[in-house]
């Protein structure tokens, strides 16, 4: 069983494809791409959007989801793409 990592702790290289979430278990997306400061990740299966999430906002891991502090709607106005 995997336990909750910090964010210090987070396996970086083995996020591909995971899912990510927000606040209030909001879905953000597959997890595409893991960049220096940030993880792209797309959601949607007709209209598809991108976001580019910075680091600083994971709260955890828990070994199927990488969670953010961040809503849905506030990811969408401020860091998403269609």
């Amino acid at each position: 069983m995997y336990s909750m990592s910090s964010v210090a702790d987070i396996p970086w290289d083995e996020l591909m494809k995971k899912e990510a979430r927000g606040l209030n278990d909001d879905d953000l997306g597959e997890v595409q791409a893991i960049e220096a400061d940030t993880v792209v990740t797309t959601a949607g299966v007709v209209d598809k959007i991108t976001y580019r999430l910075p680091k600083s906002l994971v709260e955890r891991y828990d070994g199927h989801n990488l969670w953010f502090r961040i809503t849905k709607d506030e990811a969408k106005s401020k860091y998403g793409r269609d």
